[in-house]
């Protein structure tokens, strides 16, 4: 085919026609150096499109719990969390005192007079954890249905379904005479409803079922709320905290969940829960708080902190992948120049530039690059959506991740290509002709 320029006014786009001409003609290198880029970007964009899946369940999982509502734990977060040590200067004194108060469990009567005295505007609800393997069980003449053993049990009061997102479908909430006395009633999970009693919410009302080898009377069941591979909201079984208090082998630490009318009103209300707190723990005022309180979304903040860190192995995952694949690239360039000495002295011979080779040569290296850096994405964002479909959220595209994978691919094939690019610009044409 004629050609219809001069390599002395050859352009940009002349330049990349040929490198991708020469990409076409050479379809199994192409294919094996866009293969080792692609699986680096791969690698970054699946772990990153996967965490991001499941940041994405943590905020669903934990949204439930409403963003104008606090709870106050006992301390067993601090110091320690996910691995880590929270690093900062104490004195022997207040590390003394920080060793103290972690593991101080919250009592009931503790719990009960913060909700007695607490006169902020606010809903309080007072809560104990029971267990998270109860067996739940419903016999009929016919059939013994039973769930597997990973319920979990949960003691609280008239306001623990509102202040952890909960509502009805059947049945009725927990009378204060109930919870007083610990009668053996129950508020079933929409799971739990659907193993023992294939779903029909409105036939479990007034069963009798039993949470290991005691029999509970249903009262209510719960609408489903969905679940997540962190939280699963809907398996579960909820009883008056006394009836936990009961049959609980240990002394289990309550918790304090308090929701506000307004998120405006968050901090202040932190301020007067804290304050009372304090008061009812018996702290001096030279005292740290020996209790935490954490906003609703402060867990689930925690987690996807934590898996952040995650996200930094994987870009180095990545990087590293990247490396590899940038000096695989560069040598299959400099092989590239070695086998077209001869096209590129006949290319000189006719008035090609040195900046005419080198551009060519470095176009090539690049697109070779942004070929794989393009399959590695799509790869990428597939793999990692199947953590979403585990995990029940919707199709995540990472495109700080694609963002980030493009621009080092760019580079990656910026760096591998600029030394064969100019060696090629180098030659000598007498002597590239004669090369055999």
């Amino acid at each position: 085919m004629e050609q219809r320029f001069t390599f002395t006014t050859m352009n940009l786009r002349d330049s990349l026609s040929l490198a991708w001409n020469s990409i076409k003609s050479n379809k199994l290198r192409t294919g094996i150096t866009v293969a080792i880029i692609a699986l680096g970007i791969m690698a970054l964009i699946g772990i990153t499109t996967a965490i991001e899946a499941m940041n994405q369940s943590l905020r669903e999982s934990f949204s439930v719990l409403g963003a104008n509502s606090f709870t106050i734990r006992y301390n067993t977060r601090r110091g320690v969390f996910g691995g880590r040590r929270e690093v900062s200067k104490e004195t022997k004194q207040q590390q003394k005192e920080r060793k103290s108060n972690i593991g101080r469990i919250i009592t009931y009567q503790e719990a009960l007079a913060f909700k007695n005295r607490f006169e902020y505007p606010g809903t309080v609800s007072i809560s104990v954890r029971g267990s998270f393997n109860e067996i739940v069980q419903y016999a009929t003449d016919k059939k013994l249905y039973k769930t597997n053993p990973n319920v979990s049990l949960q003691g609280g009061d008239e306001n623990y379904l509102e202040l952890n997102g909960a509502k009805l479908i059947a049945g009725r909430n927990f009378s204060e005479r109930e919870i007083e006395s610990g009668s053996n009633v129950v508020i079933l999970g929409f799971d739990v409803v659907d193993k023992c009693f294939e779903g029909k919410a409105q036939f479990a009302i007034d069963k009798t079922v039993k949470i290991g080898n005691r029999p509970y009377l249903v009262i209510g069941v719960l609408d489903k709320r969905g679940a997540s591979a962190f939280l699963n909201l809907d398996n579960l079984v909820a009883v008056p905290y006394n009836n936990v208090r009961r049959y609980a082998s240990l002394a289990n630490t309550f918790s304090i969940a308090v929701k506000m009318p307004e998120y405006s009103m968050m901090e202040a209300g932190i301020g007067e829960a804290t304050g009372l707190f304090r008061k009812i723990r018996k702290l001096d005022v030279t005292e740290s708080d020996n209790f935490s309180i954490d906003k609703s979304d402060a867990i689930a903040e925690q987690f996807i902190g934590f898996l952040s860190g995650i996200s930094g192995s994987a870009g180095a995952i990545g990087f590293i992948t990247l490396i590899g694949a940038a000096i695989g690239l560069m040598n299959i360039m400099l092989v590239a120049v070695t086998e077209r000495t001869k096209e590129v002295g006949l290319t000189k011979a006719l008035g090609a530039t040195r900046q005419n080779i080198s551009r060519q040569f470095l176009f090539e290296s690049i697109l070779l690059s942004l070929l794989g850096a393009l399959f590695g994405i799509l790869l990428g964002v597939l793999v990692g959506n199947l953590f979403a479909i585990v995990l029940k959220t919707g199709f995540v595209v990472p495109w700080g991740g694609v963002g980030l994978g493009v621009l080092l691919c760019f580079l990656t094939g910026l760096g591998a290509g600029y030394y064969p690019a100019r060696k090629a610009s180098k030659l000598d044409p007498i002597v590239a002709l004669r090369y055999e």
